[in-house]
């Protein structure tokens, strides 16, 4: 059989090859991805902000909703090669990653579980990038548990009037549309709040340790009235359905991104190895640095092909595929954190100035092991899933 085929094999659930779209896709996006992002991804790192005009030009790609079936205005990519395409732009920048990660979170969950309504007027201009979404979970007092949320809705006749504060939102800066996780009836319920609704203020926040141009913003909601079409899911689904199918493919974005930090910081180290001199030889020449660019291989490598393992699960719509992408979510944050602490080290005291690219690259990988589920949290979370053998 063809390796190359449109209809890889299929054995016990694990696809053997890419297929011929799936490799012209991602070299397409790789392509991008060097000439448009790569060069200034230190610039916004430094700027604090990915520019108006990228996000401009991610909606001209179809890549804002790519993910989306396009008869909701989305790309209609499926799991393996959006997995692909979040590859190598967190390859190239993980902040511009994570917009994708957040605005697919909301599109996702909203396509589940949202009104008709709200499918009908809102989804498709998420699904074209017309309009940004942002996932408002996280709150000064309240992180990882997130049924502890404090932000209160009340209901007053057709309308809900939200009350609260929500931090560390990605992209919550200038997003149109926020998906917030607020108590009703003393149950954590979500509800999609236009970015434009009185009551709803922002307050950026600068000097984060990673993914800094991300335009992290604090929401403020005081008095914001939104109609009870905009409720999302069942009262006190909040978590249990809603979030939990958003959380689940930021996961899966946050693993490929991992991947693509951990490329990112071997394509660096074995360009650097080949050009930089100690003790009269190249670096590549001395036995110490192969082997620590051979871990670097191996376990980017590892990263990967679980990331794969993920990404065929969910095309194929194997109920295995939340476990698994959360396996994947876990080896790979902890590799790109590893891989990236190598490489800073691989570099010396270059490694810690920014005219290198590794000291970002070691920021950013931190923040994968704590976003959409902390390394902890999956510790105690992943030996009680249905886990099947491979």
């Amino acid at each position: 059989m063809n390796r190359h085929s449109s209809n890889p094999p299929i054995e016990q659930g694990i696809r053997l090859s890419l297929s011929a779209g799936q490799r012209e896709a991602q070299q397409c996006f790789r392509a991008i991805v060097a000439e448009e992002v790569s060069p200034h991804a230190g610039q916004w790192d430094r700027q604090g902000e990915v520019p108006l005009a990228m996000i401009e030009r991610l909606r001209e790609l179809g890549w804002l909703g790519a993910i989306v079936p396009p008869e909701l205005g989305g790309g209609g990519l499926d799991a393996l090669t959006y997995g692909l395409l979040t590859e190598e732009i967190g390859r190239g920048c993980s902040s511009l990653r994570s917009l994708l990660t957040v605005h697919d979170m909301v599109t996702l969950a909203l396509l589940r579980w949202a009104s008709a309504e709200v499918k009908a007027t809102v989804v498709p201009s998420l699904g074209s990038g017309r309009r940004l979404a942002a996932l408002a979970l996280s709150e000064p007092n309240v992180g990882s548990d997130a049924v502890a949320v404090e932000t209160l809705a009340l209901r007053d006749g057709e309308e809900i009037v939200l009350e609260g504060r929500k931090k560390w939102i990605t992209f919550g800066e200038i997003a149109d549309e926020l998906l917030v996780l607020a108590r009703l009836d003393d149950q954590p319920t979500a509800f999609l709040v236009a970015g434009e609704t009185p009551g709803l203020t922002r307050r950026p926040l600068r000097s984060v340790v990673g993914t800094r141009a991300s335009r992290l913003a604090e929401i403020h909601l005081e008095g914001c009235r939104i109609p009870l079409s905009r409720q999302v899911g069942r009262v006190g689904g909040g978590v249990s359905h809603v979030f939990t199918t958003a959380l689940d493919h930021g996961r899966y974005s946050v693993a490929w991104g991992a991947v693509g930090i951990a490329q990112a910081c071997l394509d660096a180290c074995l360009a650097y190895a080949g050009q930089r001199r100690q003790g009269g030889a190249l670096l590549i020449d001395h036995q110490l640095i192969r082997r620590t660019l051979t871990e670097m291989i191996a376990a980017t490598r590892a990263a990967r092909l679980l990331c794969l393992r993920a990404g065929w699960l969910r095309a194929e719509r194997d109920p295995g595929a939340l476990a698994e992408t959360m396996v994947a979510k876990y080896f790979a944050s902890r590799t790109a954190v590893s891989v990236a602490n190598d490489a800073v080290q691989l570099h010396g005291a270059n490694g810690l100035c920014e005219d290198y690219p590794v000291e970002r690259y070691l920021r950013d990988a931190k923040v994968t092991e704590i976003i959409e589920g902390s390394t902890e949290i999956q510790q105690i979370t992943i030996p009680r899933l249905p886990l099947d053998e491979i």
